[in-house]
């Protein structure tokens, strides 16, 4: 398989999403570009600092495919969100427990799939579930609650509304509201209603037309 890298935009101002799938192999170098990177490589968060020259990844070899994910920050904002200098990073790749408290590192890699999940006065109310994290057996629950201070109302009023939202994105957007548990009926209406304006001018186009030869 051909190596692919992807990215996107992230939540985070000046911040991109990254993701790298390929053959495992002899790495090639990562040219420098000032920034910083979270990445999550093997179920392991690592900090990538800023590089002064070009860095070639270790332990990349063996066969069947790797892949890797990261955030790469605008530089200068890293420092800010990781409470740690930039220039005590330069040049290296340090794992995230090593900043950060390794019980608040160990709530971002773990992974908790559930069949259902339901939001209710401040909590998370999942069934069938299943945690996972680095280096651990699963383990699962018929049930699981998890304590939220986010309502019904808060959490839907995150969501563009359909009005405000452009005609591209609105198949993206009813897939995230249908896929956090709320009705789309309004954003699919909106929708429907998009694709339905040019007809809706061709018709009338169209009336206008006939009305104005019975006129001649």
């Amino acid at each position: 398989m051909d190596a692919r890298y992807e990215e996107r935009a992230s939540r985070l101002g000046g911040a991109v999403v990254w993701t790298w799938t390929g053959p495992r192999g002899p790495a090639r170098p990562v040219l420098p570009d000032g920034c910083m990177d979270l990445l999550l490589w093997g179920g392991t968060l690592v900090v990538a600092g800023p590089d002064t020259h070009a860095f070639t990844p270790q332990g990349a070899d063996g066969t069947g495919d790797a892949s890797c994910a990261g955030i790469r920050f605008a530089p200068g904002t890293a420092p800010a969100l990781l409470g740690v200098p930039a220039r005590e990073l330069r040049d290296r790749r340090v794992p995230l427990d090593a900043l950060w408290p390794g019980a608040r590192v160990r709530r971002l890699t773990e992974r908790i799939d559930a069949a259902t999940a339901s939001l209710t006065a401040g909590r998370w109310r999942l069934t069938e579930a299943t945690g996972a994290q680095t280096g651990q057996r699963a383990v699962r629950y018929a049930t699981l609650d998890l304590p939220s201070n986010l309502a019904d109302k808060e959490a839907f009023q995150r969501f563009a509304r359909p009005q405000s939202t452009p005609f591209w994105s609105l198949p993206n957007q009813i897939q995230r509201i249908e896929d956090a548990g709320f009705a789309s009926t309004a954003y699919r209406l909106r929708l429907q209603q998009l694709l339905a304006t040019p007809l809706m001018f061709a018709a009338m186009s169209i009336l206008a037309a006939a009305f104005s030869l019975r006129l001649m």
